[in-house]
């Protein structure tokens, strides 16, 4: 058993990163299994050093340690994907290699593919344009821009058997497209560098926001197709502050610089293992107290909304 912690520094971890950070610890604590720190730090336009360094001292902070990754080292790093793109090359021509990478001259839907997509965000299906052009229009277009790489999906519907949320299904055609594997300014895309990270970093669960659960089926599909094992899923509801929005980083709802100056670590963990239905109240434990008596079965499946006024304060 070996679960991760795979968190983006593009600024200080907030309350629902906690939440989904506990949760993944707490279920490889309580099945004996360690645990990975990997930053995610595609996107080096809004990733910094300064986070990175917030982020592990954060979850020390909370008690939530880690085996191998990122200030510890171990054997199947780097453990910052900004330098592990030798591996992500290796992937994209392993599917080039099976005639599913072609190149795209579209301009739209590129901004986010190098970071985790998110619940509001919107998506469009790629219509498969560039796919269908001819060698000679690939070669006028290439005169005017770089290229990105987008992977051509099958006409299949993948189900994803989620440990905690049930069957999830799409259709890829239909409900995900074709889509980029790599963005034409040559950064790699979250999509494929997940599966990678996870597959060669030897994960056996990831535990992640409900928001990606939508992301699982094609990434289920790369991992067939890059013959990599793919761990087990567990996705976990959102925290919604009162008013229905989801918690972010840049809204700076409740992040661990506020949280720190606050409340001691045992509080803290407290009140998210109630959240996580763990405890009847917000009484003070340590993570490793906890994972003695972690339950799936008592962790909501719904969104949970904090309460109004922060009350809990």
């Amino acid at each position: 058993m070996k679960g991760r912690f795979a968190p983006s520094p593009s600024g200080r971890m907030h309350l629902g990163n906690l939440f989904a950070a506990l949760l993944a610890w707490l279920s490889a604590r309580a099945a004996g299994g360690a645990m990975v720190l990997r930053m995610e730090d595609l996107d080096t336009s809004r990733c910094k050093d300064v986070y990175a360094q917030l982020l592990a001292e954060d979850l020390r902070w909370l008690g939530l340690t880690w085996e191998e990754g990122y200030g510890i080292g171990g054997p199947r790093g780097p453990y910052r994907q900004s330098e592990r793109e030798r591996r992500y090359a290796a992937a994209v021509e392993t599917l080039a290699a099976q005639g599913l990478i072609y190149p795209c001259y579209c301009t739209r839907a590129e901004r986010l593919v190098a970071s985790a997509p998110h619940r509001g965000e919107k998506q469009a299906i790629y219509g498969g344009h560039c796919r269908a052009l001819s060698d000679e229009a690939r070669k006028a277009l290439a005169q005017k821009r770089p290229c990105a790489l987008r992977v051509a999906v099958p006409a299949r519907e993948i189900t994803v058997h989620d440990r905690h949320m049930g069957d999830y299904t799409q259709h890829l055609t239909r409900d995900c497209g074709d889509f980029i594997v790599r963005r034409s300014d040559g950064l790699y895309a979250y999509q494929l560098a997940v599966v990678v990270d996870d597959a060669l970093m030897g994960v056996t669960e990831v535990v992640r926001g409900a928001d990606l659960l939508g992301s699982a089926p094609r990434q289920l599909w790369l991992y067939e197709c890059l013959n990599l094992p793919p761990p087990g899923f567990r996705h976990v509801p959102l925290l919604l502050s009162a008013d229905g929005r989801r918690l972010s980083k840049r809204d700076k709802d409740l992040d661990m610089g506020v949280l720190r100056a606050r409340f001691h670590p045992e509080e803290l963990v407290g009140y998210l293992a109630m959240l996580a239905g763990q405890q009847d109240r917000p009484e003070p434990v340590t993570a490793q107290d906890l994972a003695r008596y972690f339950v799936w079965d008592k962790v909501p499946r719904q969104d949970v909304t904090l309460p109004t006024g922060r009350e809990w304060f």
